[in-house]
């Protein structure tokens, strides 16, 4: 290559990411760049297309109907204000375009690498919307200039001398249409013959232009008869070439609004800019040719910065001078009379026309790359395939042949100024996304947005942005709605509809310095109760059988963090690469499959508690770390695949992801020892998080619990007491109201909120369960808990074991004639919360502890077994 632009050091494409379907574009384009190798210097190929883009219909046929109706003063202001919204529009396209290599597309490009795929695709199509209309809206200046020329007199049925040509729409039109042929024929050769093309056209504008500036010294003061339409004729009014005269620059320093002999609406401020912003809007002619410049990078800042500067000084300037020299008559109604005042005039009619046919063929060939740019990136699917086909030498001219039928089909609106609104509101909302896209990235902060050119900050950008939404809205409200509306659209529709690419969303960047900064003012010191949320970390072996417990775990996170925490038995010094990382996607993708708002956390460890302390120390971050374990319970039930049950595999008909390993067999030896089972749930207790076991939740089949139509609504039992302890039937301590916080989060969840809570109060003889239950209804109240209570005979279990009260360890008797209890309350629950006693402090015990749970839980189905440290309600406000 040329061009050091097109090495791979620099396939990163503007801070977007890689792919190996990137890579292949990415080898495509290269091979496409080497057969048809970039040729444009800066100077033809962004500094003459933006001049005589700008140079068209605004300075030849409008300046005079910009300053006739705006007056100096008003003129100069409108040139400030729009030159103030594009310099800062091209400091952001500086910015973007020497932040990486450039490729075939323009501003299009820049955004969506910028951006992403989203607002790339929408506002590409809007830019290719915005560069047709500016097409058809120069075909249309060139077709009144031809016809002011040649055509035959209002009033008159035949022509005399040159004056040949019939005016009507339908004639108009098909002037119009030969003239876009012509733009067609040129565009459909290539860029190369496009440039040269452009170049003898900006030597005649150029010599145009002095001519023009001779002739306001050298012409001496003279009438130009003006012949205006009329429903039944025509019409003559005499405007004047004064000369440089005081009094006519007094007479045009302020506004004189009036009716627009063209259309035959009254002027305005801000139709008149309407207009006149169309001088302005080549900027990007320079840049559209990216993809056929040299160094893209160096040409367009520098190209584009020289064009718009020297603009700006010949705008201001010709407008002084026209207001020193000529009546309001004459500005007001003879849009040619720069014609009628020259030494010479057929240079300056050659002049229109040359220069109104090159910012058509600009504008028509910009639409066509942009338009083949969207096609090559796969945003529309089918609906742009077409649109990709090129020629041997790389020409896009299934795109050209596109864009030309949409700008033959903008034809039929058959009036310049009728369109000039739709034309500006179309570039202003690409230039506010432009600065967007340059604002986005200086506020992501991103290591690799290292611009050459530094000459813009965050400031420039956000004054951009706010300047193109007041004038579009200012221009023309309704035009303004409607495109804002139109790109909202698109955006949806390129969200849900559009493939992932590789490109890098800086809504990533943006999410990621925000949370960062949110993260560091999340202070643990001003935690409160009453702001308590459950933080989850849940651990899982394997992730096939654990698909509905992931489910609802998810349901009771209540907007807390929720962590998926893996422990792989390996040791890292033995391997040659980290072995998580491969499974990392996988992960994620489960995540996304299950739709579960949850983070994933792998970490090696010798053992399953080593690697489950791991987690606990080291999830999550600053003020965001789990305060609640979540474990599946140790038993000796066969692992079954709930995830090829689900219904997010089953209903997409997708395989479950391959990432995952076969579940153990029921002969295999478990990962860890019923001893090191119990000592996680010690190890959590010490670090005061409160701990969930959860049992049999894969036989939760949660749409048909919540989903039945039987009445009763399906309920969720709560036994707020711990029935291994029968000396201990207090349902107020911290545990207790954890597990009933816990309960209340569950049915808060949108899939739970038809459940109802019931709530059991366990009496011993000889109590007055009435006071007690009164007791705990008030506590309810005051909690802001709806939860049924049921009296539960306590001292028959003790008595039918005939078990001494005061002891510390129980039976199994005991703990059977316990499950018996929670087993014949009916109706059966969807789920059952039950406290978790504390383990033993003598590790010996712990087979025994984890035995008795066993027999406690045993045949109860879906149950959650709660142990709570943390003091999680509040009665105040």
């Amino acid at each position: 290559m040329a061009s050091s632009e097109r090495s791979a050091l620099l396939t990163y494409r503007l801070c977007g990411g890689s792919g190996e379907e990137e890579r292949g574009r990415e080898r495509g384009r290269a091979a496409a760049a080497a057969a048809a190798p970039r040729k444009l210097p800066t100077f033809l190929g962004v500094v003459v297309p933006t001049l005589l883009s700008m140079f068209s219909v605004v300075l030849f046929l409008r300046l005079g109907f910009v300053v006739g109706h705006a007056g100096l003063y008003q003129a100069l202001a409108m040139f400030a204000v729009a030159y103030f919204i594009i310099g800062m529009t091209v400091l952001s396209v500086c910015a973007i375009a020497t932040n990486g290599a450039l490729d075939a597309g323009g501003a299009y490009y820049m955004i969506s690498r910028a951006l992403g795929p989203e607002f790339g695709g929408s506002i590409g199509i809007m830019f290719f919307l915005a560069n047709v209309c500016g097409s058809a809206l120069y075909v249309l200046g060139l077709v009144e200039a031809v016809v002011d020329s040649f055509g035959i007199p209002p009033g008159q049925k035949a022509g005399t001398g040159v004056h040949v040509l019939p005016q009507s729409y339908w004639y108009e039109l098909l002037y119009g249409t030969v003239l876009l042929a012509l733009c067609l024929l040129v565009c459909l050769v290539g860029a190369s013959i496009y440039a040269k093309a452009t170049f003898l056209i900006f030597l005649i504008v150029a010599g145009v232009l002095g001519t023009i500036l001779v002739s306001f010294f050298a012409t001496r003061p003279i009438g130009v008869p003006i012949r205006l339409p009329r429903f039944n004729g025509s019409e003559i009014e005499n405007g004047s070439f004064t000369g440089f005269s005081l009094a006519t620059l007094r007479d045009n320093l302020g506004g004189g609004y009036a009716v627009d002999y063209t259309t035959g609406q009254m002027m305005s401020f801000s139709s008149v800019f309407a207009v006149m912003f169309n001088g302005c809007t080549g900027i990007m002619a320079g840049s559209n040719m990216s993809g056929d410049l040299k160094r893209p990078s160096y040409s367009i800042p520098r190209g584009t910065i020289s064009a718009v500067l020297f603009t700006y000084l010949v705008y201001n300037l010709l407008a002084f001078l026209m207001c020193a020299t000529c009546n309001r008559t004459l500005l007001q109604k003879d849009y040619g009379f720069l014609r009628d005042i020259s030494i010479f005039p057929p240079l300056v009619t050659v002049g229109i026309y040359a220069a109104t046919l090159s910012a058509a063929m600009s504008n028509l060939i910009g639409a066509s790359r942009i338009l083949y740019a969207l096609a090559r990136d796969d945003l529309f699917g089918r609906a742009l395939a077409l649109a990709k086909k090129t020629s041997a030498s790389g020409n896009p001219v299934m795109a050209v042949i596109l864009s030309w039928l949409v700008v033959q089909l903008v034809l039929f609106s058959g009036k310049l100024n009728t369109i000039a609104g739709v034309v500006t509101t179309f570039f202003l909302l690409v230039y506010a996304t432009v600065n967007l896209a340059c604002l986005a990235l200086e506020w992501a902060s991103a290591p690799n947005f290292r611009p050459t050119f530094r000459y813009f900050t965050w400031h420039t950008c956000l004054l951009g942005i706010a300047g193109c939404c007041v004038m579009m809205f200012l221009i023309s409200p309704v035009s303004a709605s409607a495109s804002l509306g139109f790109l909202l659209i698109l955006l949806l529709a390129l969200h849900y509809l559009s493939p992932s690419s590789t490109w890098g969303y800086i809504s990533q960047a943006l999410i990621f310095h925000q949370v960062r900064k949110y993260l560091l003012m999340l202070d643990v010191r001003k935690d409160h109760v009453k702001f308590w949320r459950p933080q989850m970390l849940l651990m899982v072996q394997n992730p096939r059988g654990s698909a509905r417990l992931i489910d609802f775990v998810n349901d009771l996170k209540k907007s807390g963090l929720y962590v998926l925490g893996h422990v792989e038995l390996q040791d890292l010094d033995t391997l040659p690469s980290d072995p998580l990382q491969p499974q990392q996607d996988s992960w994620l993708s489960l995540v996304d499959k299950l739709n579960v708002k949850a983070f994933v956390s792998l970490t090696l460890a010798p053992s399953v508690r080593h690697g489950v302390r791991q987690l606990l120390f080291t999830s999550g971050l600053g003020g965001m770390r789990p305060n609640t374990l979540v474990l599946g319970f140790y038993d000796d039930e066969a692992p079954q695949d709930g995830l090829a049950r689900h219904p997010a595999f089953t209903s997409a008909r997708e395989e479950v992801p391959l990432g995952f390993p076969p579940l153990r067999a029921p002969a295999t030896p478990k990962l860890l020892s019923p001893r090191e089972y119990v000592g996680i749930v010690a190890d959590a207790l010490k670090m005061l998080r409160n701990v969930l076991l959860a049992r049999q939740l894969e036989s939760l089949d949660k749409a048909w619990e919540l989903r039945r139509a039987a009445s009763p609504p399906p309920t969720i039992h709560v036994w707020p007491v711990n029935l291994l302890r029968p000396d201990s039937a207090r349902y107020a301590d911290t545990c207790s109201l954890f597990l009933l916080q816990m309960a209340c989060v569950l049915n808060m969840a949108r899939a739970w909120r038809r459940a109802r809570l019931r709530l059991f109060l366990c009496v011993e003889a000889g109590a007055m369960p009435h006071a007690q239950e009164e007791k705990l209804r008030q506590l309810l109240k005051d909690l802001r808990i709806q939860a049924q209570i049921q009296l539960v005979p306590w001292d028959a279990v003790t008595r039918a074991v005939n078990f001494p009260a005061n002891t510390t360890q129980v039976s199994d008797e005991y703990v059977c004639a316990a499950n018996k209890l929670v087993l014949e309350q009916s109706p059966a629950p969807a789920v059952r919360f039950l406290y978790l006693p504390r383990p033993p402090a003598d590790t010996s015990l712990y087979p025994l502890y984890l035995h008795q749970l066993e027999l406690l839980t045993r045949g109860l189905g879906p149950t959650v077994l709660v142990h709570g440290v943390s003091a999680v309600t509040s009665t105040q406000l």
